[in-house]
């Protein structure tokens, strides 16, 4: 439970991409019986957000209807041909003004879980004028919490650039937090055969 001092954040899940790599649908692959979009859409609902956007592109209609009893605002970024960098800016935009940071997580990272994702919201808790990244194969990356002095930054960004440019670029405000589990994601046939 949220104690009153306790800053607030909201979630973003970044779900629009057309998986050309994997050639079908990565949001729609199952772990244990699920799909990853509606896993990690209620791995993002288990750290209480303020509210979870799960922006949608590319067959937004089917990738939403996979987590339609979930309590979550969906939005279709129009733009997400361009990449990452639209996505993120739609879920920013969409963030009500009562989130003071912004949990942004993908769809690809089967070993995602709320356990990881509540660590993350802690640490940024502890520290809110910081980022909370994941830290995994010698990089910072996402899931991570960006705190809100970042979202004018991250609404710059442009092209296949996400959150982890921002990582990089202020590598010195940025909590990391061991994730090496989080370094396998299912991008391509490979990735996928290589996972089941």
């Amino acid at each position: 439970m949220r104690r009153a001092h306790e800053p607030v954040h909201g979630a973003i899940l970044l779900a629009a991409g057309a998986s050309t790599r994997l050639g079908r649908a990565k949001q729609l692959i199952e772990v244990e019986g699920e799909p990853l979009l509606r896993r990690a859409a209620r791995a993002l609902l288990d750290t209480s957000p303020h509210s979870l956007v799960v922006v949608l592109g590319h067959d937004a209609d089917a990738l939403g209807a996979c987590a339609a009893d979930l309590p979550l605002q969906r939005i279709v970024a129009r733009d997400h041909a361009e990449g990452l960098a639209a996505s993120l800016r739609a879920g920013i935009a969409a963030l009500p003004a009562a989130c003071e940071g912004a949990l942004v997580a993908l769809t690809d990272q089967p070993a995602l879980d709320g356990a990881h994702l509540r660590a993350l919201r802690d640490a940024w808790r502890a520290t809110p004028a910081r980022a909370a990244a994941s830290a995994y194969a010698g990089v910072l990356g996402v899931p991570a919490l960006l705190p809100r002095t970042w979202f004018a930054d991250a609404m710059q960004l442009q092209g296949d650039t996400g959150a982890r440019a921002l990582l990089r670029a202020r590598a010195g405000e940025v909590v990391a937090v061991a994730a090496p589990a989080l370094a396998r994601d299912l991008d391509t046939p490979d990735d996928l055969e290589r996972f089941h």
